[in-house]
Order: C-alpha cells, then sequence, then structure tokens
C-alpha cells in the first residue's frame, strides 16, 4: 500500500499533470458557459458581462489564445535555457526542483488553459443572421483569465529568479533534510535496542532473489513485520532505501521459510527519492559543496554554505536515534533490515567536501569550526568519536595540501581545539602535533 502511494505521489508530481488537471477543468468550465448561455441566456442587469457583437467576440478570443500560448512558449523556453546553464554549477537538482515546483506548474497550467478555454469557446461562436451566437459568459472569462495570465507572467518571473539564487537552492535542500531526519529519527529511547542475531541464525535460510532492478524507494516495514509474524517467521533484509539492487541478487532470507508478499513491501525505482532515503537528501547538498570547489567554479562561500546547514541538521540530530533495524513481536524476532548510522550520515555529509575543498583553508577551517561545534553540544560518546574522527581527516588532508604557512598554523589550532571538544569517549586520544 505504501508503494502505491509513493508511486502516486511522484506521478502527481510530474510537471505536466498539473497543467493536465487546469486544462481538463477549463474545458469543463467553457463547456458549462456554453450551455448555461444556450439554455438560459443573459438575465438583464448583468452589465459586467460581454455585450460585444459576433465579430469583437472573434478577435478578443482570438488575440488571447495567441498572446497565452506565445507567451507561454517563449518565457518556458529562455527560462528553460537558463536552468540548464545554472544547473551546471548547481547539480541536477534544481532542474528537478523547478519541474516539480506547484507554482511553476501552476503558471504553466494558467496559460495552457486560457488558451484551451478560448479555443473552445471560439469554436461556438456563430454569425449570419439564422442562428447567430456569441458566447457571452465565456468571452468574459476569457477577459478575467488574460488578466490572470498577465499576473502569473509576473509571478513566474520573480519565482523563478529567486529559485535559481543558489542561497535559495541550498535552504531548500536544508529544509528536504531537516523533514527527513525528523521522519528518520525519534526520541532517544532509555532502554537499549535489543541484539541482532549471529549470522549463523540464518544460514539454511530461503533466500529470495531480487526479479528486477532499481533503487529500492521504500522499504514498507510494517507489511513485512505483519507478513514475518503471520507466517511465524523471522526475516531479514539485506538492502536499504537508497541502494541500487541488481537483478537476481539476494535482498532478503526468511528462517525457516520465506513469508508470504515480501517483494510487494520492496518499492523499487529508477531513481532515489527523499524519505527513507536519508543520504540522498544529505549527497545532494554535498554535490553542490562539491561542485562549487570545483576549479571551473571555484566559489567557496557555497560550500561553506553548505558545511553550516550540516552542522544545523547534525545539532539538531541531538537526543535522537533512528530506529535499531531489530524488530520482536511477542518476544519472537520478526525483522532485521539495515538503517542509517551517524557514522555513514558524517561519512555522506564530509567525505566529498573534505577530499575536493583540502586546498582551501576557508572551507578547512569552517568545516573544523561546525565539527567542534556539534561535538560540543553532542552527548554521546560514540558520536563525538565519530566527530574525532572526521576532523582528523580534515586536519590530515590540510597538512598535505595547505601551502601558506600561516593558514596552516590556523588549521592546527582549529584542530587542536576541534579534536580536545570531540575527547568524549573516555579514551586518550591523540592530539594535532
Amino acid at each position: 500500500m505504501k508503494g502505491t502511494w509513493l508511486r502516486l505521489r511522484e506521478w502527481t508530481g510530474q510537471f505536466w499533470f498539473l497543467p493536465a488537471v487546469m486544462t481538463a477543468l477549463a474545458l469543463l468550465l467553457a463547456w458549462a458557459g456554453i450551455e448555461l448561455e444556450e439554455r438560459y441566456g443573459i438575465p438583464d442587469g448583468l452589465t459586467w458581462v460581454y455585450s460585444g457583437g459576433e465579430s469583437g467576440a472573434r478577435s478578443l478570443l482570438s488575440a488571447v489564445a495567441s498572446s497565452a500560448i506565445g507567451v507561454a512558449g517563449t518565457v518556458f523556453s529562455i527560462t528553460i535555457a537558463a536552468l540548464s546553464y545554472a544547473a551546471g554549477s548547481m547539480g541536477p537538482r534544481l532542474l528537478d526542483n523547478f519541474t516539480r515546483d506547484r507554482g511553476n506548474q501552476a503558471v504553466l497550467g494558467t496559460f495552457i488553459a486560457t488558451f484551451a478555454f478560448t479555443l473552445f469557446s471560439l469554436r461556438s461562436v456563430q454569425g449570419g443572421e439564422d442562428a447567430p451566437f456569441v458566447p457571452h459568459y465565456n468571452v468574459t472569462v476569457a477577459m478575467g483569465l488574460a488578466l490572470a495570465c498577465v499576473a502569473a507572467l509576473v509571478y513566474f518571473l520573480a519565482h523563478v529568479t529567486s529559485g535559481i539564487n543558489m542561497t535559495a537552492v541550498v535552504n531548500l535542500l536544508r529544509d528536504d533534510l531537516r523533514w527527513a531526519l525528523e521522519r528518520a529519527t525519534t526520541e532517544q529511547r532509555a532502554e537499549a535496542a535489543p541484539p541482532a542475531p549471529p549470522e549463523a541464525f540464518w544460514a539454511g535460510g530461503e533466500v529470495l532473489r531480487s526479479p528486477d532492478s532499481g533503487y529500492l524507494q521504500l522499504l514498507d516495514t510494517d507489511a513485512l513485520i505483519a507478513a514475518a509474524q503471520r507466517d511465524g517467521v523471522a526475516l531479514r533484509v539485506f538492502v536499504r532505501p537508497g541502494d541500487y539492487v541488481f537483478p537476481n541478487t539476494p535482498v532478503a532470507v526468511g528462517v525457516p521459510r520465506l513469508p508470504d508478499r515480501v517483494l510487494p513491501a520492496l518499492t523499487l525505482g529508477p531513481r532515489r527519492v527523499a524519505g527513507q532515503d536519508l543520504e540522498f537528501t544529505v549527497r545532494q547538498l554535498a554535490e553542490v559543496a562539491a561542485r562549487a570547489l570545483s576549479p571551473g567554479t571555484n566559489d567557496p562561500v557555497t560550500a561553506i554554505d553548505v558545511i553550516d546547514r550540516f552542522g544545523d541538521a547534525l545539532c539538531r540530530l541531538q537526543g535522537r536515534t533512528w530506529p535499531p533495524g531489530v524488530e520482536f513481536r511477542d518476544h519472537q524476532l520478526r525483522l532485521v533490515y539495515p538503517v542509517t548510522t551517524y557514522a555513514g550520515l558524517l561519512d555522506s555529509m564530509f567525505h566529498m567536501i573534505r577530499q575536493y575543498g583540502s586546498g582551501s583553508p576557508a572551507v578547512t577551517l569552517r568545516l573544523l569550526d561546525v565539527l567542534r561545534t556539534v561535538a560540543e553540544n553532542e552527548t554521546d560518546p560514540l558520536r563525538r568519536r565519530e566527530l574525532h574522527r572526521h576532523a582528523e581527516l580534515t586536519a590530515e588532508d590540510a597538512r598535505r595540501d595547505t601551502k601558506n604557512s600561516g593558514d596552516l598554523r590556523e588549521i592546527e589550532e582549529r584542530a587542536r581545539a576541534t579534536l580536545q571538544a570531540s575527547r568524549g569517549d573516555g579514551e586518550a586520544q591523540e592530539g594535532v602535533s
């Protein structure tokens, strides 16, 4: 069921969906206006309704239709060209954001719906003396739609110019990351997570191989637990959301056998999506920073902005944890599945930035500052150990690639402070020499 909702959400988020719905409603409105006027005519006193003749109605409807479709085609063509150029430095997420933005879809829908409405109304205009007919209601609505198109054009230009701003893209991805973290984590629980069974437990179990390939977009753990509980078996899943599943590779094993309907709980697709795939959102932000640090772009300020957003996300994780990945029902093991770890999250956040930004002292200094701030506010010793590991990696790369002695001296000082703040596991850690 969750997989169906995911596919439906992906389908309704396509660029054409909202304009198609608006166009269908416009055609229905045009038909209703013509039927209403043919049956009941124009009541007296409606001075706001168009009162011109057949030639005026034809000219007005033709002008609105040609202008709406002409402006829409020109503006969107120019916009796509500008977005394609900007996406070279921000990554393909910018184009995906443009096509899935409801505001952009509504603007395109307004233009196309206006064109469809006026074209449908134009065909009903009849001259001559035998049976003349002018759709006065529809001509009036067409004038209103023309004004709506002007307003939509002004909104679109302001919306797109603000949308291709680098800070706006980074903030949008930050909001996606916040939402994903809130969904993926819960408040810290006092009880310890149940231990996973040893590898020998799964030996001899029935193995399920994937008949298809694609990214795992959704893992319906509730359905898997219910299936395993219903059949009285234990189930282990080898893949997690975001992994690419190859055909004929093992994806699950059941002991002593596989429960029914395991495959429907694993939703595969051609692309990674946000939601359960937490590292997908992280990697999108990291990609923006990596592109900004490339020699062709050389924009360390954007990379620093991304590092700040990662620090924001990590501070919000304090006191929160992921599901244990081991589920029991009635004291019986039912499901084991891989989950995101704090170490994996840090690797996704900082590995690429550290590797591409090791030659930029400004980026290295900010990265060390953020690691120190997070470590000072983190109480979990295991998490602080991971922060310590990334601080050591950052300092090591900076020593190799920083040529200026003054910059290197400042990096060493920041590294000492960061390593000192991250020593929270009670072990003697070696400082920076």
